[in-house]
Parts: structure tokens; sequence; C-alpha cells
């Protein structure tokens, strides 16, 4: 049996509108954000003389992920102490069915606790 999509109200409809919006304009300033950390870090790398690489746009969204992946699991993000266990495995069981189904990845998420 199909599942149905309930057709929401007009009240329903602002709410997620809302919510959708917020969204979008958190993620533009998520990636404003990785992208000045970016430029910043390659500037100060200049300006020093070094000729080391700067960190790449991907090692500073990879720092985002693990602060905010305390922050799901109720952790501190700096000393990454006093998270949830049972929220961190769902966190990573969703990473895992997103590999699996969008990107093909030949993965079995482990079972519920």
């Amino acid at each position: 049996m199909a599942d149905n999509c309930p057709v929401l109200t007009p009240a329903e409809r602002q709410v997620v509108d809302i919510i959708e919006r917020t969204d979008q304009a958190l993620m533009a300033t998520v990636y404003k954000a990785l992208q000045n950390a970016t430029d910043q870090a390659a500037a100060d790398f200049q300006s020093i003389g070094s000729s080391d690489r700067p960190p790449a746009y991907e090692y500073f969204a990879a720092v985002l992920h693990q602060k905010m992946y305390c922050v799901m699991c109720g952790a501190d993000p700096d000393t990454m102490q006093g998270g949830d266990p049972d929220i961190a495995v769902n966190v990573i069981r969703n990473s895992q069915n997103i590999a699996k189904h969008y990107w093909g990845a030949d993965i079995e998420p482990d079972a519920q606790p």
C-alpha cells in the first residue's frame, strides 16, 4: 500500500516555507564561512611567506562536520566530552543510509541496538 502525501493546510505550508527559507539561508552562510576560512588561511600563509599548502576547503568542512556532530550528540565540540552515544550511533547510521541509498555504497548499516 502506497503512502499518501498529505495536502498541507495554508498554515502548514507557511511553516514549511519558513523552515525551507531558513535552511537555505543557513547553508548559504555556512558555505560562505567555509570559503572565507579557506581564503583567510591562504592569505595568512602567503603573508608569512609559507611554502606550505594552506588547508583546503574540505579541511574546514571536515572540522565543521566534526564539531556539528558533537553538537548533535550533545557533546562539547572542543573536548568531545558529554555526548549521548545512542544519538551518536543514530547519526552514524543515518550517514550510512545516505551513502547506501544515494551513492550506492556497499554497506549494511548496523541494526538498532
